[in-house]
């Protein structure tokens, strides 16, 4: 992929007219939107109508503070930022991301890379005419991919940039958000932390991604995005929207600033039909076999080496449309002819099985999404972003969500 030099001499004055705020303060109806799936999913997909703000992933740090990755973006980003405020609609970046979080650490460590990075980031606004900016740091004080720059300092180091960019002529009128995990931000002692409230003066919100909380590292097939885990048995209990909104509540973050991520996609397993089907009806939680991984769909990571230089099988993603393609569902969603079906009235999740080729997927359908749109309008949230646009089918999902949050 391309670097993208951001310049930094961009004079104040045209650095200000290039950020435009379209998108009135209220609920937050999102999406995330993937460059690199562009050729199959266009920006002319998106429903827009539906959504008052989309993001374009990703920006990915680099080692130098001055410099962010776009990949080749071509026109995208200026054709998504066009499209969008053609329909009052608001463009953020995300900068991060699972490969692109390697070096935040560094670009936070000191005054002056901070100094720096601000100027990158708001010269990248004013160059696209962006609305806001969305950090997906994966993850502050604790390794993701595996070989991020790390520090005890990043949370802190963290805050203190964004306060920095909220000084910021251009800063102070952006949309901040953080796309984050179920729990709040680390500490310098590697734990969940207590105090979040420096964050929710410097954010308009975060975004909680409730998803990936189960897969290929689990012991068991587990819900990708659980609803509420807190009716399942201990050893089951891994984390939830429930949970995960408690516990930014808890360390200082307003429910009005927590928006839940959800997600269009869910993970493959290969599951012995012994394990699978017990008395005639799929079982919770079996036991898989981690080496036989199922392929997903053509969006799915293939076998590799990764950008830390480590072997990884295939991602075993289904999106939503895949799930339809490969015969799990009907084109309505439902499950198909011949394929178990199974809905967990603890986690709001459902599951279907192929017991022919052994592939069980847990991954959210629009009664999943509705719960999950309910639960938003009674906990009193800020909205939803889906993860991702392209992986929902006829807008089955974003409806259901849209629907019984209220926002229809």
């Amino acid at each position: 992929m391309k670097s993208l030099l951001i310049g930094v001499a961009l004079l104040a004055a045209s650095r200000i007219s290039g950020v435009s705020s379209l998108a009135p303060p209220g609920p937050v109806t999102s999406s995330w939107w993937t460059s690199w799936h562009a050729s199959d999913f266009p920006v002319s997909k998106l429903s827009w109508g539906k959504y008052n703000r989309v993001v374009y992933a990703f920006a990915e740090t680099t080692p130098d503070v001055n410099t962010l990755d776009l990949g080749d973006p071509g026109d995208l980003l200026a054709e998504l930022v066009s499209a969008a405020h053609a329909h009052a609609a608001q463009v953020s970046v995300s900068i991060g991301g699972w490969t692109g979080s390697r070096f935040f650490s560094t670009a936070v460590a000191t005054p002056a890379n901070r100094t720096a990075f601000v100027k990158t980031i708001t010269n990248l606004t004013t160059t696209y005419h962006l609305d806001g900016i969305d950090f997906d740091w994966e993850s502050p004080a604790n390794q993701g991919i595996g070989c991020n720059t790390i520090s005890p300092n990043d949370t802190a180091n963290f805050l203190t940039f964004l306060q920095e960019l909220r000084k910021d002529p251009v800063g102070e009128l952006l949309t901040l958000s953080a796309a984050t995990g179920i729990g709040p931000f680390f500490d310098a002692d590697g734990e969940p932390g207590s105090d979040m409230k420096g964050f929710a003066e410097v954010l308009d919100y975060i975004e909680i991604m409730d998803y990936d909380v189960w897969g290929s590292w689990s012991d068991g097939v587990g819900p990708n995005a659980p609803l509420n885990d807190t009716c399942a048995s201990p050893a089951d209990q891994q984390g939830s929207a429930v949970s995960a909104v408690k516990a930014w509540t808890a360390a200082g973050m307003p429910a009005n600033q927590i928006v839940l991520a959800v997600a269009s996609y869910g993970h493959s397993f290969r599951v012995a039909k012994s394990d699978a089907i017990v008395n005639g009806t799929m079982a919770a939680y079996p036991p898989f076999n981690a080496d036989d991984p199922p392929a997903g769909d053509a969006w799915d990571d293939a076998a590799g080496v990764d950008e830390c230089g480590t072997y990884n099988t295939v991602g075993g993603l289904q999106d939503f449309w895949g799930l339809m393609q490969f015969g799990f569902l009907t084109s309505k969603g439902d499950a198909a002819p011949d394929i178990y079906y199974r809905y967990d009235n603890c986690t709001q999740t459902p599951y279907v099985y192929n017991a022919t080729s052994e592939v069980m997927v847990a991954f959210d359908n629009a009664d999943s999404f509705a719960a999950k749109g309910k639960y938003i309008k009674s906990a009193g949230l800020r909205g939803f972003s889906m993860w991702e646009a392209g992986g929902d089918s006829d807008d089955i999902l974003l409806d259901a969500v849209r629907s019984a949050a209220g926002y229809l």
